[in-house]
């Protein structure tokens, strides 16, 4: 482990790319670390490394497997680790600006403009005793069943976090994905209600994936949505496999896919103007997807949202920590809830730097 971590450390002093990541429920940590400086794009995904993709699915970065080395590590992870509360003095400013556009939104929805939009904002936060090694290892233990990860390159900079959300996995011909929309706070209990806000969202983002892959996936088997646990919060999952068909590629899957509505909006192209048109800042990578990608063997393609994320930045000495939430607005939405949604959502990553 030590060896492992001190070729983190000198593969960014060095100014080298390179990506960790634990898969959730793993007990391994791999890790890719990139042999020059070269920022490597993908066009349609045919490569086999580790993808790092823009909300708008323009930059698709690769960490490509044959000009870096590969390691893989043993690692244990905590079984159920005390999440402590962390106090968090409300930006009255930054609510009200959150409020209005979440207002904003639900009368664009009244009119027919689209039935759903996710919006998202930004909080800037120091980190006074940065160290990623030791941030890295922290996302690992307390999130065992998220995807945590650490990737870098040093013309986009570096990104962490622990990510609920599965974008696709494929092995072989067999496609997996999930629907995942709705947010409670865990309270000590999964066995929870939920709202019809809540239910009708996630809703949303099941029958918008089907419909999609309706062309390219065959013998779809849908289950019932389910609570699952990620850190503080609780949300709704549906799982939906299939079998993709003979004509459709890796690539064909994620352009139909990205960005689905638990991060753009329904329909995809009117929701996306009005978050670029409101929010007020680029997204950037976050709501994009990461993961593992290997053209000459499916069976290890493995793709990720980008949520539950941030940008480490130093500003002259200082590190600062830009954590990105989101959270889904539909017409039953309150403006003042959906702002603590986001201020819940970024406490998964509070309560391990600060």
């Amino acid at each position: 482990m030590n060896d492992f971590l001190n070729l983190v450390k000198q593969h960014f002093n060095q100014n080298l790319p390179f990506v960790i990541y634990k898969k959730p429920n793993s007990q391994v940590i791999k890790g890719l670390f990139q042999n020059d400086r070269k920022l490597n794009f993908s066009d349609n995904l045919s490569e086999t490394g580790f993808v790092f993709t823009s909300f708008d699915g323009i930059n698709k970065i690769v960490i490509p497997k044959n000009s870096s080395q590969e390691i893989t590590i043993e690692f244990t992870s905590q079984t159920d680790p005390l999440i402590p509360k962390i106090e968090s003095q409300i930006d009255e400013s930054a609510k009200n600006n959150f409020e209005f556009i979440v207002s904003k939104a639900i009368i664009e929805i009244e009119t027919g403009t689209f039935s759903k939009v996710v919006l998202s904002r930004k909080e800037v936060i120091e980190l006074p005793n940065f160290d990623l090694n030791s941030l890295f290892v922290k996302l690992a233990n307390t999130y065992p069943t998220a995807f945590a990860y650490c990737w870098f390159h040093p013309e986009i900079g570096l990104w962490m976090g622990a990510t609920p959300e599965t974008l696709l996995k494929v092995n072989g011909n067999i496609f997996q994905t999930v629907a995942l929309a709705g947010t409670q706070l865990y309270e000590g209990s999964e066995e929870v209600l939920w709202q019809n806000k809540e239910k009708e969202e996630q809703q949303y983002v099941t029958d918008f994936i089907v419909d999609c892959l309706s062309n390219s996936i065959s013998e779809v088997k849908i289950s019932t949505p389910k609570t699952i646990k990620a850190g503080n919060l609780l949300h709704l999952r549906t799982t939906i496999k299939g079998i993709i068909q003979k004509h459709t590629n890796l690539n064909d899957l994620v352009l139909l896919l990205h960005p689905t509505p638990a991060v753009a909006g329904l329909p995809k192209i009117d929701a996306i103007i009005f978050i670029n048109e409101n929010e007020g800042y680029n997204r950037e990578y976050y709501a994009g997807y990461l993961g593992e990608i290997n053209h000459n063997n499916n069976s290890e393609t493995d793709l990720y949202v980008n949520l539950r994320c941030m940008q480490i930045k130093n500003n002259h000495n200082f590190n600062m920590a830009h954590l990105y939430t989101g959270c889904g607005i539909t017409r039953d939405s309150i403006p003042e809830k959906e702002w603590f949604e986001t201020v819940n959502k970024a406490m998964t990553l509070k309560n391990v730097i600060l």
